[in-house]
């Protein structure tokens, strides 16, 4: 499995803080006594993907008030990783939070916390930390790809949200029943919409004269037949509808 680059980075500094440990006592000088704040046990676990014990061992050092700030940070780091391998986004989210509360210039925490708020669907606050992190570091690739990304899905959302329930033609001159029917509907005011943009779209493609000219023969026999059949017990709208856009984007089902 790929380790997340702010996880390369501390395991980095705790292999260094454990060198600096192991040689202090190579020539003589007292360690630490309490194991709890002995980095090397986090690191182990990190190095090996051992995420329980990253989550515990880590949880000691980052729990014990005798940690330093640079181990504390590379140990919240380790644990964030190994809580998103678990699957447990937000509390990887909380320790990324810590982790930038205490180093707030750290741009690869918050491009790595905006890409969890963006799998939990919070777009807003992904698209924030990815802006935050290209300010602190405006050549940051990642969060520049990912906040480019954001904004445009943020953008589609938008444009989505404002066509929600509206069908493909102007209700106000709505005058078949058909017609009102679908407009009252916005269940079905979506399908006529998709069904009105799958054909455009296919309109667009390329294709043949005599292509494009059976496209539109069948969409026009599919609303004329719309209209004639509407109320009668043995049609189903909806039905209908999505028939026409299985046919039109060329899958089956719905």
């Amino acid at each position: 499995m790929r380790i997340h680059f702010a996880m390369r980075h501390a395991i980095a500094a705790l292999l260094l803080t454990f060198a600096f440990v192991r040689d202090a006592s190579a020539a003589g000088v007292e360690p630490a006594k309490d194991l709890r704040i002995d980095p090397a046990l986090c690191l182990a676990a990190a190095q090996a993907q051992d995420d329980d014990k990253t989550i515990s061992l880590c949880g000691a050092l980052i729990d014990h008030e005798k940690t330093e700030k640079p181990v504390r940070i590379k140990a919240l780091i380790a644990r964030a990783e190994a809580n998103v391998r678990k699957g447990m986004g937000y509390r990887a989210i909380r320790d990324y939070d810590d982790v930038q509360r205490l180093d707030p210039a750290n741009a690869d925490i918050l491009n790595a916390r905006g890409e969890l708020w963006r799998e939990k669907g919070d777009l807003p606050r992904a698209v924030a930390d990815f802006g935050a992190a290209m300010k602190l570091n405006p050549a940051h690739a990642a969060a520049r790809a990912n906040h480019s990304a954001m904004a445009k899905e943020l953008e589609r959302q938008g444009v989505m949200k404002a066509v929600a329930g509206k069908p493909s033609f102007n209700c106000a001159a709505a005058r078949l029943k058909v017609e009102k029917a679908i407009c009252a509907n916005p269940e079905l005011a979506d399908l006529d919409r998709d069904v009105y943009g799958s054909y455009i779209r296919a309109t667009r493609e390329d294709q043949t004269r005599a292509q494009a000219g059976k496209l539109r023969r069948e969409q026009d026999e599919f609303i004329a037949r719309r209209n004639a059949s509407f109320g009668r017990p043995d049609y189903d709208l909806k039905k209908a509808m999505k028939q026409r856009l299985r046919q039109l984007n060329g899958i089956d089902g719905y």
